[in-house]
């Protein structure tokens, strides 16, 4: 039991940075991810809507590269797309108009970004 807070200290700032939500275990959904120490249940994290997160690993981006994300260079928007891509949130409405504002370039940028990948 000791161990339980010093483990929710440790995985909040990663839930935190997914926008996601902390709940007891024994409140656990289907779609939640329960995370054990040491063998037992401490707690679940409630996975929020790709759509509701986007903006929350956008600020989580920024925030591992110490700088707005629309000030990296070409290459370094190109790497951000990609993985955004992997993470799909290009399938959310909206995700390429809130990716592009956040990277300071057009939709038809970061289509061509997508369009480029897939050629590769």
């Amino acid at each position: 039991m000791s161990g339980e807070e010093p483990f929710i200290a440790a995985v909040k700032p990663l839930v935190d940075a997914m926008g996601a939500e902390m709940v007891p275990p024994d409140e656990a959904g289907p779609e939640d991810v329960v995370l054990a120490w040491e063998g037992v249940d401490v707690v679940a994290v409630r996975l929020p809507q790709l759509a509701d997160s986007l903006d929350h690993i956008l600020a989580a981006m920024e925030r591992r590269q110490g700088r707005p994300l629309a000030d990296l260079d070409r290459k370094a928007k190109q790497e951000l797309v990609r993985t955004l891509e992997a993470r799909g949130a290009f399938a959310v409405r909206h995700g390429v108009e809130t990716v592009a504002g956040a990277l300071g370039v057009s939709r038809f940028t970061v289509y061509n970004y997508l369009n480029r990948e897939k050629g590769m």
